[in-house]
């Protein structure tokens, strides 16, 4: 007798894009977002945030010259997964206060306020991943 797998009822919604370390590349990861989660009718905030802080920082912490970074969006079920790859898996980072004088350094902060949870993934050597996931 042959058993009948289950179902899966909720679609699974991705998209995934490879760019360039650099602000540019960084500020594009945030528009395409930004599409991406309107045609998908999600909401924009606190996503796009989220999508910002975690591209940039992989321009500027995670930059290896020749070596882009990935951002990839998921939505399975109620959840929204947004994952920043990029090459430089022996800076892992962490959130710190910085000076209250200086004009960066908050980034792994907002996401943290931001998101329900996030963490950072080791993968295949040179590769990290931070991810942030949101409720929706």
């Amino acid at each position: 007798m042959k058993q009948n797998s289950p179902k899966v009822t909720t679609p699974i919604r991705n998209f995934s894009v490879q760019l360039s370390p650099t602000p540019r590349g960084a500020r594009l990861a945030r528009l395409l977002a930004t599409e991406q989660l309107r045609s998908w009718g999600l909401p924009l905030d606190p996503a796009q945030q989220v999508v910002a802080e975690l591209s940039a920082n992989a321009a500027t912490h995670g930059r290896v010259p020749g070596r882009d970074f990935r951002l990839l969006l998921y939505v399975v079920a109620a959840t929204l997964r947004i994952e920043v790859t990029d090459t430089r898996g022996d800076r892992l980072p962490s959130p710190q206060l910085p000076c209250p004088d200086t004009e960066s350094g908050r980034g792994l902060l907002l996401v943290d306020a931001l998101a329900d949870r996030w963490g950072v993934t080791p993968g295949l050597p040179p590769r990290k991943t931070v991810w942030a996931e949101l409720d929706l």
